[in-house]
């Protein structure tokens, strides 16, 4: 049996725990940028429409009254260490998915933890006991029908399909409820008259593979109760992948070129840190009217090098025609090789690979600096000396980015100083970091509008609730793309 666990509204649900005032509300876990997207949306919150990657104008269109909660992803990777180790207690067999949800084998499990039911409801009790959260869980004898029956009673639902009721499930189960189903495949099964995955029976195997192609098999088999696919405690890794969402709108391909730059540069940081080499490279692009593109290429050679990374990404930004402001900008890689992997080399000598070799070895030095003298240590020079525009792009004007570093000084140590700092400049949507000195001082860095920097800075100098401030120092420094989080470093 393959159970299914996954945590209901996790974002929303520990900010809702962890202050109980918010119990009952309509919650979001988001930036209160205008530009932000919904992270998770509480149940309440669910009620009025609102969903994860909602933009937030949006939800609050939809719900005036909505709760915004800059949220802490180090406070949901926490708590999901310890729901993945509660569920480890069950079965040595755990898959984490993503953060909130993951898959169990308990088969040979059955006298230490009882039925698939008991061992249900000793999992949701264990959670709820330890982190005061609610989850839902699916059972069934395969993988995909294990993870439908976790979202058939949510929230805290437990259901469970025995061998005997899985024809039954698969003859009602509404097509578009399959994992994979998306709009386009949507579109051929009511071509074809499938509202079920009982009615792909209907259907040969070379017919599902020509309309579906390779997803037609897998279609031909689930329909008929077979999933062979295995629970791996230790899944690779299949992408690595970095995006911003821009403050503001940008066309100037100097801007673009930037931000791809510095979204190539953490990709190929977290490749190297893996130990490997990749040989696919991607970009995402998602416009002003909130459509978007993805374009990708497979490289001939191996590679792990950030400037190789951004000249890639730079070659697919520049194949395309595009007419739309952009507000999103990504990078992504996959297709990996270790790194310790021999790769075979040309014959005679290629300058191109000599240098992607040469680029390797200096950003793995690199790497080594901004490991041990942090993020600030070492920074592209494009990325230092680059601005973004501040032209007129059509007939609207680009509302420029601003940062400021600043110098506190008096009794803002020991006092929850960096803390209250950090909730202040997530809650007027500001990027950048706060840190202590050694002088006693605290030192941060606020990226953002000009006039949320503005309101910041009037908050430093009225400090946190237990500090006591003497003076407050700025300069202006430049903006750093990269910046796309508020967060305390030490």
């Amino acid at each position: 049996m393959i159970l299914h666990v996954d945590m209901d509204a996790f974002f929303a649900s520990v900010e809702q725990r962890d202050n109980p005032e918010l119990l009952g509300k309509p919650v979001i876990v988001a930036g209160h940028s205008s530009r932000s997207v919904v992270s998770a949306a509480s149940y309440e919150a669910r009620k009025f429409g609102i969903h994860s990657a909602m933009p937030v104008f949006q939800a609050r269109q939809r719900c005036p009254h909505l709760i915004i909660q800059p949220g802490s992803r180090e406070k949901y990777a926490r708590d999901s260490r310890k729901i993945m180790a509660i569920l480890r207690q069950f079965s040595p067999l755990v898959e984490p998915v993503s953060i909130d949800e993951a898959f169990l084998d308990i088969r040979g499990c059955e006298k230490l933890i009882g039925t698939p039911e008991q061992a249900a409801k000793k999992i949701k009790f264990e959670i709820f006991n330890q982190l005061a959260l609610t989850c839902s869980v699916g059972g069934a004898p395969v993988r995909f029908l294990a993870k439908i029956a976790s979202d058939m009673d949510k929230p805290d639902g437990l259901t469970i399909i025995s061998g005997k009721e899985m024809a039954q499930v698969i003859a009602t189960l509404p097509i578009s409820k399959v994992p994979g189903v998306g709009a386009k495949a949507m579109a051929q099964m009511q071509g074809l008259q499938i509202e079920t995955l009982g009615d792909v029976k209907r259907f040969d195997l070379n017919l599902l593979t020509n309309k579906f192609g390779s997803f037609g098999q897998r279609l031909f088999q689930l329909a008929r109760g077979i999933d062979a696919t295995p629970i791996e405690p230790e899944r690779p890794r299949k992408s690595i992948s970095a995006e911003v969402t821009l403050f503001s709108d940008i066309s100037d391909p100097r801007d673009v070129q930037s931000v791809l730059l510095a979204q190539a540069h953490r990709v190929g940081n977290e490749l190297r840190a893996g130990n490997q080499r990749c040989r696919k490279v991607g970009i995402k692009l998602k416009f002003s009217d909130f459509s978007q593109i993805t374009r990708s290429r497979t490289l001939e050679t191996w590679i792990s090098s950030s400037n190789t990374i951004f000249d890639q990404a730079l070659f697919l930004y520049y194949n395309l025609n595009i007419t739309k402001k952009i507000r999103l900008v990504g990078v992504g890689v996959s297709e990996f090789q270790e790194t310790e992997k021999p790769i075979q080399r040309s014959l005679f000598p290629d300058q191109n690979q000599e240098d992607q070799r040469q680029w390797e070895a200096v950003d793995r030095a690199m790497d080594s600096v901004l490991a041990k003298f942090g993020p600030d240590a070492l920074k592209k020079a494009t990325l230092k000396n680059h601005k973004v525009s501040h032209n007129y792009i059509g007939d609207q004007k680009v509302n420029p980015l601003c940062a400021v570093q600043v110098t506190i000084t008096g009794r803002v140590q020991g006092v929850c100083f960096r803390h209250e700092t950090q909730l202040a400049a997530r809650e007027r949507g500001l990027s950048g970091h706060v840190r202590n000195m050694p002088d006693r001082s605290v030192q941060a860095l606020f990226q953002g509008k000009p006039e949320d920097i503005q309101d910041m800075l009037a908050w430093c100098r009225k400090g946190s609730t237990f500090s006591e401030v003497k003076d407050v120092n700025t300069r202006t420094v430049s903006v750093d793309p990269a910046l796309t989080h508020f967060e305390i470093r030490y």
